[in-house]
Formats: C-alpha cells, sequence, structure tokens
C-alpha cells in the first residue's frame, strides 16, 4: 500500500484527503505532549494565556520518551495511549490542532470531535520506538522542562510513519475493523 505524503502543520484541504486506514508519512513539526503537559495547556487556555505554542493546525504526538544517547538526536520515540487524553483532546481541537499521534481507542466524544473540528487521529505502532526514533530529525524541548519526559518537545519529522485510526468523516478504524471482523467469522 503507498502511503500519503504529508506535511505538519495540516491544512483542511490535506486532512479532507485522508480516510480510515490510510498509511501516512509525515514530515515537518510536531510537538509532543502527555498527560501533565495536556493538563497545563489546557489551564493557560483556561486563564486565557498564551499556550507554549500556537495551536494552529499542529499534531501533537502522544509520545512516550527515552533519553538519547551520545550522539542521537532522541531516543525511542514510541506512543503512549492515545486515551489518557481524551478529556482534554475536544479543547484542544477547538483551539486549532489538527491531527494527533497516539496508539488505541478513542471515546465516542473524541471521535465526534474529530468530525466537528476537521480533525484526524493517526495511530502508530507500541514497541518499535526506536524505528520510530529515526524519523525525528531534530527534538527541542520549549515547554514545562521540569516535567522530564512529559515535556513539550518541538520534533522536526521526516518520513514519520503512521495510520489514519480516525477520520474527519467519523469513521474509527478501531470500531470498522472489528465490526469487519465479527461479520467475517
Amino acid at each position: 500500500m503507498d502511503a500519503l505524503h504529508i506535511t505538519s502543520p495540516l491544512d483542511a484541504a490535506t486532512i479532507s484527503k485522508m480516510h480510515a486506514g490510510m498509511a501516512v508519512l509525515i514530515s515537518g513539526v510536531i510537538y509532543t505532549a502527555r498527560d501533565a503537559a495536556h493538563k497545563r495547556i489546557i489551564q493557560a487556555l483556561d486563564r486565557n494565556e498564551p499556550p507554549p505554542f500556537d495551536l494552529k493546525g499542529q499534531t501533537i504526538y502522544y509520545m512516550g520518551p527515552s533519553p538519547a544517547r551520545q550522539g542521537q538526536v532522541i531516543g525511542a520515540a514510541g506512543p503512549t495511549t492515545s486515551s489518557r487524553m481524551d478529556k482534554y483532546a475536544l479543547r484542544l481541537f477547538a483551539g486549532g490542532i489538527r491531527a494527533v499521534i497516539g496508539k488505541g481507542n478513542r471515546n465516542p466524544e473524541v471521535l465526534a470531535g474529530l468530525k466537528q473540528h476537521q480533525t484526524v487521529y493517526f495511530a502508530t505502532t507500541g514497541g518499535v520506538g526506536a524505528l520510530l526514533a529515526r524519523s525525528v530529525r531534530s527534538a527541542e524541548v520549549i515547554a514545562y522542562a521540569d516535567l522530564g519526559a512529559e515535556a513539550v518537545t518541538r520534533l522536526e519529522v521526516v518520513d514519520f510513519p503512521a495510520v489514519v485510526a480516525g477520520d474527519c468523516y467519523g469513521v474509527d478504524l478501531y470500531e470498522s475493523n472489528q465490526r469487519k471482523y465479527r461479520k467475517g467469522r
């Protein structure tokens, strides 16, 4: 299967080309953020303060990083469980986030939010963080350094592999594949 090459930040035209099940190769800038960073970003928005980066069109990767060895840009760069960020997702979509990357199912509200805000959910495979790190060309902590591995990091990536798991048309790859499996049995 051929992968769609896309560049982050994303625009509406690019998002409209993606459908659940498509393979993508992401190049450009993505930001890492997990639970603690999401909480702080939402708190900043609640106080009418600017978030640590402009959310418009951006991609957030729910990454569980490991320290870089000498001479490396980053250590393993695997995904963490996306559902942990579900309570923050709709607010970030409304703020302009256009894509998120992680692993696993999302709740129905987040899936509806993808459609409402013309956003996409990419999944990547857990357990292959060392391979995913090969796509990272630079990594710079830009906010919440005190959070260590949960700090917000700006990554420049080239051909970062992912699959569209939830598209802007309301299709959930996890659910549709489970339905196909049940039918096929």
